[in-house]
């Protein structure tokens, strides 16, 4: 069944929070009403060499429907290369039809600024006439926020599913916590491999005072399950509404699996409104890549 115009537009508002909490400040809101966005690429050395920014238009249709509308705008991007990489866009288009697909694209543009950046491509000559206006914007801008490393995700993915035993209780992380107007919240991780250690771990945790007396405690879990090659996976967003479901729509982003997310908030009294959904992502986001 075709997913209806509200879906479609919770689809997309799901997509943008999560991509703004992965990227931070990388990610930047053109035209909130006509949905153009933009989202600044480097390829992640200490010293960017190659930058591009991708600028998307949502249409009405996207993601079930219709593709995203988008301009590839850097100095250096020109003729062959950037026929490559509007090629390769498409074909990830096509290869997930009526799927979110924005950060596939981010992550697809990046490779290929890495391997320009590895390969023996001469800088491009942009640096080389703007290098003052490089030293006192641009750098700056790149190196304070540091994006989530495909190495970092592999890393945990690799750790969870090295994980103990299946009774066992496994490690418990928290993560900081995040205050807004007297709302705190927290989120806790634990790599889980069955839906028995999913329970252990709540169970363990809704043994601790603080946590247990949390308004909300959301949560999310991914499980891979390696011989159907499908995914065990559900959410609860314990009274906050639809929280959970967005905290797993992240986990999915990621592509994060054998791993049980839980957020708690604690309602200091005052309505934050779609920030709280901010907090509990970024909370999540910050555990995952810790």
């Amino acid at each position: 069944m075709a997913a209806s115009a509200t879906e479609r537009a919770q689809q997309q508002i799901d997509e943008i929070e999560a991509l703004s909490s992965i990227y931070g400040d990388d990610w930047c809101v053109v035209d909130e009403d006509e949905k153009i966005y933009c989202i600044k690429i480097s390829d992640c050395l200490d010293q960017p060499k190659w930058t591009l920014c991708l600028q998307v238009i949502l249409p009405p249709g996207y993601p079930t429907a219709e593709p995203p509308i988008y301009q590839l705008n850097a100095p250096w991007l020109q003729g062959q290369d950037y026929t490559e990489l509007a090629n390769s866009l498409e074909e990830i288009y096509v290869q997930n039809l009526g799927e979110s697909i924005l950060y596939l694209w981010v992550e697809k543009i990046r490779e290929v600024l890495i391997e320009k950046a590895q390969s023996s491509d001469p800088e491009p000559d942009i640096k080389k006439t703007t290098e003052e206006v490089d030293e006192d914007d641009g750098d700056d801008f790149l190196l304070d926020y540091q994006p989530i490393q495909e190495n970092q995700i592999k890393m945990l993915n690799y750790m969870t599913s090295e994980s103990q035993e299946d009774e066992e209780l496994p490690p418990i992380h928290h993560g900081n916590p995040i205050t807004d107007r007297r709302s705190t919240f927290q989120a806790h991780l634990a790599p889980v491999v069955t839906s028995r250690q999913v329970k252990r771990v709540l169970e363990k945790l809704y043994e601790n005072k603080k946590i247990a007396s949390a308004t909300h405690n959301i949560y999310a879990y991914r499980i891979y399950c390696e011989d159907k090659q499908t995914f065990l996976q559900d959410c609860e967003d314990d009274g906050e509404t639809a929280a959970g479901g967005r905290l797993l729509h992240l986990m999915q982003i990621l592509n994060v699996h054998n791993v049980l997310v839980v957020v708690s908030r604690w309602y200091g009294g005052i309505l934050l409104g779609p920030d709280r959904f901010k907090h509990i992502n970024n909370c999540a986001r910050n555990i995952l890549v810790e």
